[in-house]
């Protein structure tokens, strides 16, 4: 049988393995990369990017394409079956700090054509489409993988396997690794629509139907899209709410059907569930393989984007020598906080909705409306960043002081992401012996006054200190005295955890 190498295997081309080999192959990591499928699934599935999510895909060559079809939401309610606001979302400002919208309706197959063609274009980055992987063995190197396509069986020898191959995951169930149920499983019928005669939108607020007759969600998509999902009765199976007659049934309360042409019909179970591993030696998980979550946060494939761009450095630091095996055992410390405090929030909004007792929802209902409306009304959640990865003060999302940069007069789109790339970034007031060991260990160095900082984010975050230093997944290190922040970096790469240097101590 033939046998090939590369640094890297991953299972799976959805968003998530796409993001990751693409980060990959920017950083100089070989990859191969397989997809059971021959194309992009056709038809959307993931509807939500936030700002941050929409950063980490334009390092991956994602978001412009995405921001070209896509839309905002204007708000995100959860109203009663007699339709009172019980709790609702507005987004803030119309870009974060990012330089990117807080919340984006898109259009799923959209961002998987325009992550394909990022990484055909990438070196080192091998795609192959219609391949599954049948199996796997570990050895002393990593693992040996068998995988199987339409010119027959090969075995592909890696250094590490990334599991980005969904709730059903091969990679995982070859490993053994189990699932921790987070206790929320509920069936729901979705169905997408296109809007005929050129409509764009039959809404710009996402809605929850808290009703106990039935929960419903309304959702604008994409322009020219909408999608509802259904609640599936005590009794009710799938087949017996597909047909044409009874999707009519469900619409006909919210929209037109000539207005409407029906794009895909679904059902779908909603789980709550983390892997529990994530890194097992050379076998990783990212995306829905390491965790699922219900949709009512709209956080899933945002969790998987950055699971990829966490493990994407730290993979390629190992790889090349410039960290310690032990910075990969950190993966799942930093991310698992993160998606269990999403996935939290997101069950609680799921019970809000999935309410189906009278008397609980007269209860629920009660309680809510018992604040006045004013307070029922929040900006749009900020989620939080790492809970470790960091040296104290560390943790928050980094804005681009960049992006608010003149675009005339020949100059330009100066967005500090663009010229740092995938890696670590030192910005400093001054320029010193540590932050040129910094850019000769392949960090980007920045002087804070080249950055025009049009929002003053930088300099709040700074805070007259002499050094801010960012992690390739955007999360802010720390800040500091320039010496000690850069010795911090090399012991969290050697050791996988960080803390605050002695003189800070």
């Amino acid at each position: 049988m033939k046998r090939e190498k590369t640094e890297v295997l991953i299972v799976g081309l959805g968003p998530v393995g796409a993001t990751l080999a693409v980060y990959l192959g920017r950083m100089g990591v070989s990859v191969i990369a397989i997809e059971r499928d021959t194309g992009v699934y056709p038809l959307p599935r993931a509807a939500h990017l936030d700002h941050e999510t929409m950063r980490l895909l334009h390092l991956a060559g994602g978001a412009e394409a995405v921001g070209c079809a896509s839309q905002p939401l204007s708000a995100y309610e959860f109203r009663n079956a007699a339709g009172e606001l019980l709790m609702g979302f507005k987004p803030g400002q119309r870009l974060a700090p990012t330089g990117w919208p807080y919340s984006s309706m898109f259009h799923q197959p959209t961002l998987e054509h325009a992550l394909r063609a990022r990484l055909a274009a990438t070196e080192g980055v091998e795609a192959r489409l219609g391949h599954a992987l049948k199996g796997y063995e570990r050895n002393a190197d990593g693992i040996v993988a068998t995988v199987e396509g339409p010119e027959g069986t090969v075995e592909i020898a890696a250094r590490f396997i990334v599991g980005c191959d969904g709730g059903n995951s091969v990679v995982r169930r070859i490993a053994g690794i189990g699932l921790d149920d987070l206790g929320f499983d509920e069936p729901w019928l979705v169905i997408d629509t296109t809007l005929k005669n050129g409509r764009e939108r039959l809404s710009t607020v996402g809605l929850q139907h808290c009703d106990p007759a039935r929960p419903v969600t309304s959702m604008p998509m994409a322009p020219g899209r909408h999608r509802w999902e259904f609640m599936l009765l005590p009794g009710e199976t799938p087949e017996s709410v597909m047909s044409d007659e009874k999707i009519a049934g469900f619409l006909a309360p919210y929209a037109e059907a000539a207005e409407l042409e029906i794009e895909r019909r679904a059902v779908y179970r909603f789980h709550a569930l983390v892997a529990e591993k994530w890194r097992d030696g050379p076998v990783i998980l990212a995306g829905d393989a390491a965790h699922q979550m219900p949709p009512f946060m709209g956080q899933g494939l945002c969790s998987g984007v950055r699971d990829a761009a966490n493990i994407s450095w730290k993979l390629a630091a190992v790889l090349r020598g410039r960290a310690g095996d032990a910075l990969l055992d950190s993966y799942q410390p930093e991310r698992e906080p993160h998606v269990r405090m999403i996935t939290d929030m997101a069950v609680m909004m799921g019970k809000v909705v999935c309410t189906r007792d009278p008397e609980e929802a007269r209860a629920r209902d009660e309680g809510m409306l018992a604040q006045p409306e004013a307070q029922r009304q929040n900006e749009m959640m900020t989620l939080e960043g790492l809970k470790s990865g960091t040296m104290p003060g560390g943790g928050g999302i980094f804005p681009d002081p960049g992006h608010g940069a003149d675009r005339g007069a020949g100059q330009g789109h100066s967005r500090l992401d663009d010229a740092a790339g995938c890696a670590a970034i030192l910005v400093v007031a001054e320029a010193c012996e540590a932050s040129r060991a910094f850019a000769a260990a392949g960090g980007f160095v920045c002087g804070v006054e080249a950055l025009p900082d049009a929002g003053g984010h930088l300099a709040g975050l700074m805070g007259g200190a002499p050094a801010v230093l960012v992690r390739p997944d955007r999360y802010v290190f720390g800040t500091g005295e320039t010496g000690a922040l850069v010795a911090a970096w090399e012991a969290y790469l050697a050791s996988g955890k960080a803390a605050a240097p002695a003189a800070a101590a």
